[in-house]
């Protein structure tokens, strides 16, 4: 219990909310699939009629075969298909003549309770038949499929069933085909407040993982690896039953003469021995109810006497604050990536910041469907999804890094910060605070010194 306390007053002070236990903020896997469902319908009540009146498409089409399935398409299975289609899966959404939203299925088996089953196989042995009959009743102007040339979340129908649907399709209909990308992109990125409610519980528990890795408990200087802190991440992540969305990395800087190399520091083929006096970062995320979270924070491991970490690297933390607030300052609603990622550069250089901003969306993928700010390879722009404007109601992992040079080290070092946040037209707020104190980790307390300190007793 002392030890948990500790963790909850060592997220207070970085800003960042908590509960006693991350795990007493999860349901069951059977609760999780009913809250997930529950969240499909309100999106599909709340966010359709007015996506497919912005889009101008009539009718949105997704077909997928099993193992090979539409981005899209998965988001809207029942969570107890665990996002994978059955046999040739069509989903039909249509928008009537008068405003109302249809969800059809034409499949082999129900698709849940939101899809009404709109294929009877004994009647109509013939599926894309049986397709052609519902479009022949609703005779939408306009058919939406997912093909994007710049998402690859909407460019899921494969050349295979592109080919069958249009060899099905009457004739009068296969110029009304068209890109679903503007819907398809409008759907993945758009959050409802129920969504947010959970996501703001998702991060905190994030947060305390986080906590929980970067802290004596786990970490014995001289002796754990970040190779073997990578792999307590991913063994935490499951005993918690939750997933991952790509493996966690853990890196150092340290007062020495190597530098820093931005691609390594996210993909080390080798374990480091963490040390005293290290400056340690993890990149981490979670998966739950179909959506994904995705952090960077710092951690210091105190010397032998020190009490606190060094104030030139708080400082250093401050300054990536500083490039936060900047660029978080600069969204506006129409704005693109590509605008508020030149305005934010410009504006953190004049502060004398060293900014590097390579912030995405945030949702059912991790690296999701929206306005794209930067890469870290792209600082001047990223063509496609960069060039998209920013829209409400998003979500983004606020991602950037500040260099700064530190004199006691007689080097550079970067200070990378990434924390998920949710814009809703008028300013972008962080889910769950976000780091602004480094964490502090006592070498004298961890596992080996207390077991040492037994023995000598």
């Amino acid at each position: 219990m002392r030890v948990l306390s500790g963790i909850i007053l060592l997220c207070g002070l970085m800003g960042m909310s908590v509960q006693a236990n991350p795990s007493s903020q999860l349901l069951s896997l059977k609760q999780r699939a009913v809250l997930q469902d529950s969240l499909l319908e309100k999106r599909i009540s709340q966010l359709l009629p007015g996506l497919m009146t912005a889009s101008g498409i009539d009718m949105w089409l997704m077909i997928s075969r099993e193992y090979n399935e539409d981005p899209v398409l998965k988001t809207f299975l029942p969570a107890d298909w665990l996002q994978t289609a059955r046999r040739t899966t069509m989903l039909v959404i249509v928008k009537d003549h008068n405003g109302k939203v249809h969800t059809l299925a034409v499949a082999p088996y129900k698709v849940g309770n939101l899809f009404e089953r709109a294929w009877d196989k004994q009647q109509q042995p013939d599926q894309w038949q049986a397709l052609n009959a519902i479009i022949e009743t609703y005779q939408p102007a306009t058919i939406g499929v997912n093909q994007s040339s710049v998402w690859a979340h909407a460019d899921g129908l494969t050349v295979t069933d592109n080919e069958n649907l249009m060899q099905a399709l009457p004739p009068k209909y296969r110029s009304r085909v068209v890109s679903a990308e503007p819907l398809a992109v409008a759907w993945l990125e758009t959050r409802i407040p129920e969504e947010i409610t959970e996501y703001q519980k998702m991060v905190a528990v994030a947060h305390q993982i986080i906590a929980e890795g970067f802290s004596a408990q786990t970490i014995t200087p001289g002796v754990t690896t970040t190779e073997d802190l990578v792999w307590w991440f991913r063994e935490r992540v499951a005993e918690l039953k939750l997933d991952t969305w790509f493996h966690p990395s853990v890196s150092v800087q340290r007062s020495d003469n190597l530098p820093l190399d931005h691609e390594t520091t996210f993909d080390e083929d080798k374990a480091t021995v963490i040390l005293p006096g290290d400056l340690l970062h993890v990149d981490f995320g979670i998966t739950y109810l179909g959506l994904n979270t995705d952090t960077q924070q710092h951690a210091y491991i105190l010397k032998p006497g020190e009490t606190k970490a060094p104030d030139y690297l708080q400082l250093a933390l401050a300054k990536a604050n500083q490039l936060q607030d900047i660029f978080t300052g600069e969204f506006a609603v129409g704005r693109t990536g590509n605008e508020v990622l030149a305005a934010s550069l410009q504006k953190a250089r004049d502060a004398g910041l060293k900014p590097t901003i390579y912030t995405h969306p945030l949702g059912f993928h991790g690296h999701a469907a929206g306005t794209t700010l930067g890469m870290w390879d792209q600082q001047n722009g990223v063509t496609g999804d960069g060039d998209y404007p920013l829209h409400k109601n998003t979500l983004y992992s606020i991602e950037l890094n500040n260099a700064v040079m530190l004199d006691s080290w007689g080097k550079e070092i970067r200070v990378m910060l990434e924390e998920d946040a949710y814009f809703d037209g008028e300013k972008v707020a962080y889910l769950n605070g976000r780091q602004t104190r480094l964490i502090e980790i006592d070498a004298s307390t961890s596992a080996v010194s207390r077991s040492s300190d037994s023995e000598e007793k």
